[in-house]
């Protein structure tokens, strides 16, 4: 991505005239990961209403994601009319670890809890943003402690890529608004509390006053709560 490119996307354009100025400005594989959290949903909004064919958009099927996270699933899909890359977790892997250690090992240790994630989303995401130039996610500072050094356009050593990450400084009730106005399907999870939507055993609302992590792996210290998506 040129430096120019960069420049102007961190000088904060409204989210589809970012997403269109990327789309034509950056040449190489350009990928956004939807969980399909109401954040998520506002970009993918934004590639799908513009026809930003040039974006893949894909998600990772856990296997173990809430019903109502695959019923926001489909109503994207009848709503938009376009296609979601899906990767899913390596068989013999999953198996062998079920196997091995039961079907809710994750809540036995922080490192059997990793060894899952690292199973179920690490591994299929390193598969998905397998020769990618830019990676668009819907993370926002608000939501953890650990992200409030991230930029808005920032090198992944990690995957070796650029991360864009255009909703980093909105706050909560700003995506509300924005989803409400542009009637964008979003979860229904988040009307009940949930703010951060995982796996369905790992997840669960949260109460007011609450961290915004509290809700995941909430069995485990808050230093520990990362899946290993994001470093």
């Amino acid at each position: 991505m040129e430096e120019t490119t960069i420049s102007s996307l961190k000088q904060g354009k409204n989210l589809r005239e970012s997403l269109a100025f990327l789309s034509e400005n950056t040449t190489g594989k350009i990928v956004f990961s939807t969980s399909f959290g109401i954040e998520d949903q506002l970009i993918t909004d934004a590639i799908f209403a513009q026809n930003l064919d040039n974006v893949e958009v894909f998600t990772l099927d856990t296997g173990r994601l809430f019903p109502e996270t695959y019923a926001t699933w489909d109503k994207t899909l009848l709503q938009y009319g376009k296609k979601i890359k899906t990767y899913y977790p390596e068989q013999n892997h999953l198996e062998k670890f079920v196997e091995e250690q039961g079907i809710n090992a994750f809540y036995g240790s922080t490192e059997l809890r990793k060894q899952c994630c690292h199973i179920r989303k690490v591994e299929p995401l390193q598969r998905a943003l397998s020769g990618a130039t830019v990676w668009i996610t819907g993370l926002r500072a608000e939501h953890s402690a650990n992200r409030n050094n991230l930029e808005i356009v920032q090198w992944d050593a990690q995957y070796q890529l650029y991360k864009y990450n255009p909703l980093l400084h909105w706050t909560t009730q700003e995506v509300k608004n924005y989803a409400e106005k542009n009637g964008i399907p979003y979860n229904i999870l988040h009307d009940k509390g949930f703010v951060s939507i995982g796996c369905a055993p790992c997840t669960r609302a949260i109460k007011e006053g609450d961290d915004f992590r509290a809700g995941r792996w909430w069995w485990e210290e808050t230093s520990k709560k990362e899946c290993g998506l994001h470093q």
